[in-house]
């Protein structure tokens, strides 16, 4: 008997009980698509991240205070800002950019929207943190100077307050104060846990005055000259921050400096280890599937011993009935893997958990290979168990 006909026996024995098959598809189908779908979701949660840590600019650092008091009890302040802009002790510094931020509540024409980062800065922040304008423009240096009520705004607000409409130009209330529309920011992507477009952006000088007051700043974004020269400038910025922020009597420091480019790839590594334990708690259903195999093939050889008896007694080889119940188990687990490529593949086009997955091409392959070996791993014990009948003994079956 040649290998062609040994696959139509075996798909013959397949299609004998097809509701039977079906169901043992489908646990190699939900094992593989769950183990192709999880590792897509844990690598676009990787790659949101990282796009958006990148997009910050990975040649910035933030400067961050560890106590939670005012700035003449050693909290982040406007002179410390100043200080860092040292060109003999800073060369390494571009830019420093001081910043407040606060929540608030904008209205428009009896319209409200809720902004979770009204940011208060300078101009120079928007080059430091690659926010560019994407129509109007962005408030100047005097405007900080001189307190001028201008805000920038990010594309959610613009189409949450004012869709249709171009809002440059126009005026809404902060806090109980007017402030003029001077810009729409360009839209950025997000990390889909958070909304980096729902911002807006004013002089620091004015949000200091309307809404966050005249106490510590929320942090201080400093800008490398290059991306090589980030290392060097943390070194000065913490030189003049111990001189400015001295430590605490038990030794702790007033400050915490984030580097960006750290943060980048402490965040790949742990999205790397989430991705891992996220493929291997679905991988158990490959397994559970698999054992599923095994079940449905011992039934199957049990339902069949006459059949096996009748064959051998004819003259089939062992080696025939043992590759006709390995292929019957590869069929339905190649089969199920199939299919749970394409509803992977088709589940991938939906944003899960807020974070649109990003398939990744090997953990495909090795779905696939893992589901064949699996048909092969726990066809095995049933198809040795067919081949190990005698003849006489199957024929006597009832």
């Amino acid at each position: 008997m040649n290998a062609t006909e040994i696959l139509r026996f075996a798909l013959r024995g397949l299609s004998a009980n097809k509701l039977r098959s079906v169901l043992t598809m489908l646990g190699i189908l939900i094992g593989v698509a769950a183990v192709i779908l999880l590792v897509a979701v844990g690598n676009g949660s990787a790659q949101a991240i990282a796009d958006r840590i990148s997009a910050l600019g990975t040649n910035t650092l933030t400067v961050m205070s560890t106590s939670r008091g005012s700035s003449s009890g050693g909290g982040l302040s406007l002179k410390v800002a100043e200080a860092l802009q040292d060109p003999v002790l800073a060369p390494d510094v571009r830019s420093v950019s001081p910043v407040v931020s606060t929540s608030a509540t904008l209205t428009y024409e009896g319209s409200d929207h809720d902004v979770s980062s009204f940011v208060g800065t300078t101009p120079d922040w928007f080059g430091a943190s690659n926010f560019p304008v994407g129509s109007g423009a962005l408030f100047t240096a005097d405007d900080e100077a001189q307190a001028r009520r201008v805000v920038v705004i990010g594309q959610t607000v613009a189409e949450e307050l004012f869709a249709g409409t171009d809002p440059v130009g126009l005026q809404v209330t902060v806090g109980g104060a007017l402030f003029t529309i001077v810009g729409v920011l360009d839209e950025k992507s997000s990390s889909g846990f958070s909304d980096s477009n729902d911002t807006a952006v004013a002089p620091i000088s004015a949000v200091r005055q309307v809404l966050a007051g005249y106490g510590a700043l929320s942090s201080i974004l400093v800008e490398a000259r290059d991306s090589d020269r980030v290392d060097a400038a943390e070194t000065e910025i913490a030189t003049i921050l111990d001189q400015k922020m001295p430590a605490s009597s038990d030794g702790t420091t007033a400050y915490r400096i984030q580097n960006a480019a750290q943060l980048l790839e402490t965040q790949t590594e742990t999205a790397d280890t989430f991705t891992t334990l996220l493929g291997a708690v679905a991988a158990i259903s490959l397994l559970v599937g698999g054992i599923g195999i095994t079940n449905i093939m011992l039934v199957t050889v049990t339902e069949r011993t006459r059949e096996i008896g009748i064959r051998k007694a004819l003259g089939a080889p062992r080696r025939v009935v043992l590759s006709q119940f390995l292929i019957e188990a590869t069929l339905l687990s190649v089969i199920g893997g199939g299919l749970g490529v394409a509803a992977a593949l088709i589940g991938s086009r939906f944003a899960i958990v807020g974070v649109q997955p990003v398939i990744v091409p090997s953990s495909v392959a090795l779905s696939l290979g893992v589901s064949v070996l699996i048909g092969l791993f726990f066809g095995g014990l049933p198809a040795a168990r067919a081949a190990r009948l005698r003849p006489i003994d199957a024929l006597r079956y009832e």
